[in-house]
């Protein structure tokens, strides 16, 4: 995802792939509801200032830049916010208390709901015994900013124009864009929004509904807002969550793995040009879109349990797939885009363009995720339809992403106002060496040979099973030949690790950093360095306590309150423990996937997009990292890998075999896992102390039980013996 940077902004006019923002501060407290590509950042009032990074956005567009409720022209004062699921909540406030008083008998609820729009329920309650006269006012306006102009801090609202109507509605316009605010009952036009002079009756209540609606090329977007009926107090409560995907004995596992469907369901966004498909955003409050990398990963992890959104985003992402060589995009052929963005604010950001393809994994990924649905029985029609676009991004791995011809994906200097850094560390100073000196590019990530092996042994797959012989050999020696140089170039044997890659001389990245996990997790490493990885991934100067952080603190450049130089993401570590059980080191996963999900219960089991690395011995919490997104994909998607790795389940129903081996602590057992997809499918996992018993697959599969094998060439001899 997009990382923040520290050089000058005005280097950078693209703020929606350089800055993270900081000129537009975050005001303490935040409250952030948000459906779909819809978001509203509010303080715990419910009311939102331009001078913050806050509002209501629509489609990247912020619609409503000033919201406030008001009695007797004084801003309600904050008791408590109740959520009703992610997209609604009730503001508990109360009347500011006369001066000289302590109390106040005016309780003002505000219920509110936002879709690609929103409805907000005021309710007025009088707590006296007798009758109280009072001016409700709300104060509305909208600077219609693009997201990326917020974000930056840049947002003015120069060229708007506010109609107030006779309607008692009200609109601002930029351009043939615009917000529509309207009432029930209608209010009395002021110069800043709208009121009503009411009398409330001793105990009763009186109640408005203010509904905004987002306007975009001059029609107003309709949505599903829910009716808010006026009526007595409600009974607030949560949303009640699904049906349990998993019940063990410890809470914090099943606790951590609803809380990711649910986020996971909050975080689905449509792309207007195929509306029946569902994809990921990347996180809230600021990437309510599709990213290529994240929508890849979050898939990967939720697959099991969630195997329409892979497909979905695979079939997006191909429609996005580079077609053409263009500067500012940075779009070329076969490429898959780093950002896709819907809204009509994208263009303002790429050039002219809805996408941004400066990413230097989201390809090879791509076609890994490809051979990953395929091993989870899901290999119909539309995923045999993908194979040209399966081709067409690696003739880019090929043509562009190894320009050198050296058989390694690099990248290069930041073209125009583009991504320094092009793998999943993407800020400006997320690749460094030991001495905490920055790369100069080209670079040749780690991880991103990891990607490509397993990219290459995917379209073998695919070749054996369309039964071409040659294009199964040829892809296999692909992965074969990069395997071999990989552990050549890339291991360090004085210090026990893999280098973060190779620099633009061909020297190794001599830093200790998170990268070698996926690497891992790929299964490009050779056996005989896994136990040193290993070692060094949880080793005290990488493990926190809480997770793997991102480098070493014995790094020049680790801190643990920094992006990618020291904290903590969730994602990143959910990734390295699935590397450590591939390769059979199951103590060491264990630890630090219990770590993470007791890290996951101190954030209510919403794990965000990241957090500080600090050491578990110097403080009792995980510490958050400032302006961290959350809920956020892949984080959100992390205990989903989690409990796919402890579970042991390695299906390969091309083959017809599912592998089936846990690899659970006792505090966890006994365990059911439901809702599991194998194909057409839907097995449950029971698991005890006399093993595991898989339930719904007795119809032509062969369950193994025991770890698949870690390196696919030790997978094809069992394989061939298989056969």
């Amino acid at each position: 995802m997009t990382a923040p940077e520290t050089d000058s902004a005005a280097d950078h006019p693209r703020v929606a792939l350089t800055a993270e923002g900081h000129a537009s501060a975050v005001e303490p407290g935040s409250v952030t509801l948000l459906r779909g590509s819809a978001f509203f950042v509010t303080n715990r009032r419910g009311d939102c200032r331009r001078q913050f990074a806050q509002g209501l956005f629509v489609r990247d567009t912020r619609i409503l830049s000033d919201w406030a409720v008001l009695i007797d022209g004084r801003p309600v004062e904050a008791l408590a916010v109740i959520p009703a699921g992610p997209s609604e909540a009730t503001f508990v406030t109360r009347s500011a208390p006369p001066v000289g008083r302590a109390d106040s008998t005016v309780v003002v609820l505000r219920h509110r709901a936002v879709r690609e729009g929103m409805a907000e329920r005021i309710s007025v309650y009088n707590n006296s015994s007798v009758g109280q006269s009072l001016q409700l006012a709300v104060r509305a306006d909208s600077d219609l900013a693009n997201i990326f102009e917020v974000k930056s801090g840049h947002a003015h609202a120069t060229d708007t124009r506010r109609i107030a109507d006779r309607t008692s509605s009200i609109r601002v316009m930029r351009g043939w864009h615009g917000v529509l605010i309207t009432s029930e009952p209608p209010g009395e036009h002021t110069a800043d929004g709208l009121r009503w002079t009411v009398t409330v009756p001793p105990r009763s209540q009186w109640t408005v509904t203010v509904s905004v609606m987002a306007i975009v090329d001059g029609l107003p977007v309709q949505h599903d807002i829910p009716k808010l009926d006026a009526g007595a107090m409600p009974a607030v409560t949560a949303a009640p969550g699904r049906d349990a995907i998993v019940e063990c004995p410890d809470p914090d596992l099943p606790a951590a793995v609803s809380r990711a469907i649910d986020d996971l369901r909050t975080l689905r966004i449509t792309d207007p040009a195929t509306p029946d498909r569902t994809v990921i955003a990347a996180g809230a409050p600021w990437y309510m879109a599709l990213f290529g990398r994240d929508s890849i990963l979050t898939s990967w992890m939720a697959l099991p349990f969630e195997p329409a959104l892979a497909i979905d985003t695979l079939q997006t992402l191909a429609d996005y797939q580079g077609r053409q060589e263009e500067t500012a995009s940075e779009e070329e052929p076969g490429r898959i885009p780093h950002e896709v963005r819907f809204g009509p604010a994208a263009p303002l950001a790429f050039g002219d363009r809805h996408a941004y393809y400066g990413t230097a994994d989201a390809t090879s990924l791509f076609v890994a995720l490809v051979g990953e649905v395929r091993r989870w029985g899901h290999d119909g029609p539309e995923i045999r339809a993908l194979l040209p676009a399966v081709d067409r991004a690696l003739d880019w791995i090929r043509d562009y992403g190894d320009a050198d011809g050296d058989g390694y994906i690099e990248y290069g200097a930041r073209v125009g106002a583009g991504l320094a850094n092009r793998g999943w560390k993407d800020s400006w100073d997320g690749i460094n060496s030991a001495d905490g000196s920055i790369v100069k590019p080209p670079i040749a990530l780690a991880e991103i040979q990891g990607y490509t092996y397993a990219a290459y042994l995917a379209r073998a797959e695919f070749a054996r099973d369309l039964g071409d012989t040659s294009g199964e050999r040829q892809w296999r020696a692909r992965a074969t030949r990069l395997k071999a140089a990989f552990n050549r170039d890339f291991w360090m044997p004085e210090r026990g690790c893999f280098a973060v890659g190779l620099d633009g001389a061909k020297r190794r990245i001599d830093s200790l950093a998170s990268n070698q996990g996926h690497c891992l997790w790929t299964g490009i490493a050779d056996e005989d360095k896994a136990a040193e990885v290993a070692a060094r991934l949880t080793s005290a100067e990488m493990f926190s306590g809480w997770g793997i952080r991102t480098l070493a603190e014995t790094m020049g450049a680790y801190n643990p309150v920094s992006y990618h130089n020291g904290s903590v993401w969730p994602h990143d570590t959910a990734i390295c423990v699935a590397g450590l059980l591939r390769y059979g080191h199951t103590d060491a996963a264990v630890r630090v996937a219990t770590a993470l999900l007791t890290a996951a219960a101190r954030f209510d089991h919403r794990l965000p997009e990241l957090f500080c690395g600090f050491p578990r011995a110097d403080f009792a919490e995980p510490v958050p990292y400032p302006s961290s997104c959350s809920p956020q994909a892949w984080s959100a998607a992390a205990p989903l890998l989690l409990l796919r790795s402890l579970l042991g389940l390695d299906p390969d129903l091309t083959t017809g075999r599912v592998w089936c081996a846990p690899r659970l602590p006792d505090r966890f057992l006994p365990l059911t896992a439901r809702q599991i997809r194998l194909g057409d499918r839907v097995v449950t996992l029971d698991i005890d102390a006399t093993g595991a018993h898989l339930h719904g697959c007795d119809d032509g599969l062969s369950v193994l039980a025991r770890p698949r094998p870690a390196g696919e060439e030790a997978d094809e001899e069992a394989e061939r013996a298989y056969r």
